[in-house]
């Protein structure tokens, strides 16, 4: 059925988050850009991993199915039944109520398996031991946190178990809101992260959840200080700013949100910070100000720019 296999050994887990409805799936593999084939997700519908000889579309084709009222092991069984290379395919679907469904073929490169638990499933495939799916799913049901932190040290158990026989060179995590969850600016990913040709990718995907955590800290504490809170909101500048390696472009839109929503008190120290790191963002704000963006007070932008460190010369 459907298309071309492409031979995308790897190993995965999907997983359901009772406590928000979230949908996620992670994987790793030494196929490169395995984030682009094997991972799918939809907010309220479910996740599915399609790989060993993979048939893409079981992505695609599973959320539809479940999106039309199919449970995950009813999504699975109906493409599995039209399918005539279903001994080469390994896929696994959870849905929207944490029900999961896997499937691992019988000639499905060895060490290939499954190991299912409350709300998930991780399978592998040309995998360096067969103990690879489980320790993949302890790491999972013991990890304290939220999805996105428990699917994360999934994979890197699954790594130190030996992960693909192959090596590795691809990685990714994809999880989905839960229902009602949805904002304006980022729809209804919670956070797609891919790492590609990479010697460690886990370890590129590893900081990638962390930049991730920061730019979440930067947004709730945004919401926080429109919302009044400016006790959390402060909380949760300090977290992000501890995160804040290299890059301090998180730091300069949230001062830029601290001026424009009455508190440029405590935007003034942020703006030193920045500034003292990267004097490029002093031309930012101004032509934050020629598009209306920022206040076009001279009182103001003095007291801001005064707060930038004497650039160095010689």
């Amino acid at each position: 059925m459907h298309e071309i296999s492409r031979p995308v050994h790897t190993y995965s887990i999907v997983a359901f988050e009772k406590e928000t409805g979230r949908v996620g799936v992670a994987c790793q593999s030494h196929y490169f850009s395995v984030g682009s084939v094997v991972p799918w997700v939809q907010q309220g519908v479910g996740a599915v991993a399609t790989q060993a000889d993979v048939d893409v579309t079981y992505g695609p084709s599973g959320l539809d199915l479940m999106r039309a009222g199919k449970t995950a092991e009813e999504a699975l069984k109906a493409l599995l039944a039209v399918d005539d290379d279903r001994d080469i395919r390994q896929v696994a679907m959870v849905d929207a109520a944490g029900r999961v469904a896997v499937h691992t073929g019988s000639k499905c490169v060895p060490e290939a398996g499954h190991q299912t638990g409350d709300g998930f499933s991780a399978q592998a495939n040309l995998a360096a031991s067969d103990k690879v799916p489980d320790a993949v799913a302890k790491a999972f049901e013991q990890t304290k946190g939220d999805l996105l932190e428990r699917l994360m040290t999934a994979l890197e158990a699954g790594q130190e178990a030996g992960g693909d026989i192959r090596g590795r060179q691809s990685a990714a995590i994809l999880v989905a809101r839960g229902p009602g969850e949805s904002r304006p600016d980022d729809a209804h990913m919670l956070a797609d992260l891919r790492v590609d040709d990479q010697k460690q990718p886990l370890l590129a995907l590893r900081r990638l959840v962390t930049v991730y955590r920061g730019r979440r800290w930067e947004a709730e504490a945004t919401e926080a200080v429109r919302s009044g809170d400016m006790d959390s909101a402060a909380e949760l500048y300090e977290k992000m700013r501890g995160l804040a390696v290299g890059n301090r472009e998180p730091m300069f839109w949230y001062a830029v949100m601290l001026v424009n929503e009455g508190h440029g008190d405590r935007a003034l120290p942020i703006f030193g910070e920045v500034f003292a790191h990267d004097q490029v963002w002093i031309d930012v704000l101004d032509r934050l100000v020629k598009v209306d963006r920022f206040p076009n007070d001279a009182k103001l932008l003095k007291q801001i720019k005064a707060m930038a460190a004497p650039a160095k010369t010689g």
